[in-house]
Order: structure tokens, then sequence, then C-alpha cells
């Protein structure tokens, strides 16, 4: 286990808060941060910024110039090895002369995969690995989870009630979260590949599923994703309005109307029901790193009991709709204290005059 300095540690936290510049730019590819520094002095620092573009490495090198050399470049992902839309970060570090290189973790994308860190130990390099691994992953967790797992991280986002409801009997629930609440849904949306819901919750709410920001920001639009097995809502709803693009998952007998010009793909169905390991595989096909799911609670109960939320994003109002009203997950049916799930809480918020909560399941 290598040891690191409280520099270190310093140096790798400014490193991924750099990275974290990129949420809403860099996907599919990952957020990644860099700092290159002279004991306590950084002479350089930078961040991979979008798609196509110069990686953290090259930036920082570039700020830092001749001063790079014998310096330490700190890096929240491993340096890559391989030819892409840009060259080997790895070579540019040992052409700057850099004679120690700490990264936090190692990159599992195959075209990497630790042939950076052998590169730059060929080349003499003091190579350590392992410096705030944790906070990386996390950085990262839907790249990770497209390249370890083969499915996107998926999101559920709900809004709720005091007595945990999500809308009234009637399907009306404008508006149970705050204004501040859904200023910071958008946050979420825009750091997303992709926006889930079904075609049920598109005729009872007519959501347009956008980022829409007060102020101008740049970010990458999410793919709006709609599971709709017979394709009844391809002629209407927001959802088709706009600049982000849209693609409608339907079962494979599913008839499309002759002159249908959206975005589409075909999803076993098991039981009436989609495959969604199947959905997410196929996400994952098209680079999708991250699912953020709104929807109603049909589909959110189904994929809490696939297994499939590695992360739930709740907004409780302190509001109370009565019994009468809408649960926050449909089809559970628990009828035994043994049945029930429980959740990890990661983070409680504060947000206006709601509680942001941030949940994952515990799986042990």
């Amino acid at each position: 286990m290598t040891d690191f300095s409280p520099t270190d540690h310093a140096m790798m936290a400014r490193a991924l808060r750099l990275a974290e510049c990129g949420a809403y730019t860099t996907k599919p590819n990952p957020m990644v941060g860099c700092v290159i520094a002279r004991g306590d002095e950084v002479v350089g620092e930078g961040w991979h910024q979008r798609k196509g573009g110069p990686h953290a490495e090259v930036f920082a090198l570039q700020a830092a110039g001749e001063r790079a050399k014998g310096a330490t470049a700190y890096v929240t992902l491993e340096p890559c090895a391989h030819v892409g839309n840009t060259g080997p970060c790895a070579d540019a570090l040992v052409a700057a002369g850099v004679s120690r290189v700490v990264a936090a973790m190692r990159d599992p994308f195959p075209k990497v995969d630790g042939r950076g860190f052998a590169r730059l130990r060929d080349a003499g390099i003091d190579v350590g690995v392992g410096l705030m691994e944790a906070q990386a992953r996390t950085l990262n967790n839907g790249f990770l989870s497209r390249i370890e797992r083969g499915r996107p991280w998926v999101r559920v986002k709900l809004a709720c009630s005091l007595d945990g409801r999500t809308a009234m009997a009637s399907g009306d629930s404008k508006w149970i979260s705050g204004e501040a609440s859904r200023a910071d849904v958008m946050r979420w949306r825009a750091r997303a590949g992709a926006i889930l819901t079904g075609a049920g919750t598109v005729l009872a709410d007519d959501p347009s599923l956008t980022v829409r920001f007060d102020e101008p920001r740049e970010f990458v639009a999410p793919l709006r994703v709609v599971l709709d097995p017979g394709l009844a809502t391809v002629a209407r709803g927001k959802v088709r309005e706009g600049d982000a693009p849209t693609l409608y998952l339907h079962a494979p007998d599913a008839k499309p109307p002759r002159e249908l010009a959206a975005d589409r793909a075909a999803v076993p169905v098991k039981g009436g029901k989609f495959d969604l390991q199947a959905v997410l595989a196929l996400l994952a096909q098209r680079e999708v790193n991250d699912v953020h799911v709104e929807t109603g609670a049909t589909l959110a109960g189904a994929l809490l009991m696939a297994g499939l939320v590695d992360e739930l994003l709740l907004y409780v109002a302190p509001v109370v709709l009565g019994d009468t009203a809408r649960p926050l997950f449909g089809g559970l049916g628990f009828t035994e204290m043994a049945q029930r799930l429980q959740m990890r809480m990661v983070e409680t918020r504060r947000i206006g005059d709601d509680l942001r909560l941030l949940l994952h399941p515990r799986t042990a």
C-alpha cells in the first residue's frame, strides 16, 4: 500500500473538484481532473471538458509548460495509453518529464486497463495508485457501471409528500415539490446520459424531459427514452419537441405508424412486461452511462423489484396528500416485514422548503 502525504491528499482533492467541472459535458467519457505540482505549488491544472477534446492531462501540461519537468502529476483516473480522438496521455506525461504520477484509480476501459500505468513505469516514472479511490469511483459511477457491469447506473427520481404519496388518486401531481427542488432536478438531468420514462407518464403528464436552466450553461442534452410497448405515444407529446433526441423502446410485435421518423428499437417482453435488463443493456450499447428515471409508481416499482435501482433521489415536501393518493412504488405486494427493502442514507440536504434524500439500496 502506497503511503500518501497530506500534500498528495490536498492535490488529489483539487483534481477531483476540477474533474466535476465536466459533469454536464464529458459524457459518455468519464470526468477527469489533473493537477501538476512541485511540492505544494500547483504549476498546472485542467479537466476533460468534452468528448473528442483534449484530456485533463493535456490541459494541465500545457499550463505547466517547462515546470512540468520533475513535477508530480495528480490524476483522478489512469492516463490513457491508446490513440482515440487524442493521443495517449501517458506518452504526454513521459514526454513532459514528470517524475511521479499519482492516480486515484485504474481505468477499467479495455483499451486502457493498466496499460497507462505500465507505460509510465517503463519510462522510469514513480506511479502511486489508489489515493481517494472511493471518491473517484463515486464521481464516475455511471461510466464505471457501463464498463464493468454492462449497464448504466440507474437513478430513480421521485417527489413525495410527508405521507409518502406522489400524486392524488386522479393523477394530479403538480406540484408536490417546490420551485427550488424542480430547479435542482435540472442539474441531475443535465448530468445524465438518458432520461427514462414510461408511456403512461407521457400520456398522463405530457413531460418534456429536457434540461432547462435559468442561466445559459453548456451541457450535452440527455437522450429521452420512452418505454412504450405498443408505440401509443409516438404521435404526440412534448417529449418529441425541442433539440434533445428521443428514443422509443417498444415490444417486438409493435406495429409502428407507416411514416414514423422517430428513433426506435425493439426490446424483449417477458410476461407482458419489458425485460428491463435488456433495456439497460441496449442503452449501454448506445454509450449511456447514467439513466435518470422520472416515471410513475409502476415502472419505479418494477425497477426496484428487479434490483436495478442504484440510487434513489427523493424530494420530500412538507405536505400531506392522504391515504387515497398514489404511492411511491407500485407492485411490491409485501406482506411481511422480512420482505422489506432496506436503503442506506447517503446524503440529506434542505432544498428550499423540501428535504432531498439520496439513498442507495443495501446489498448486504
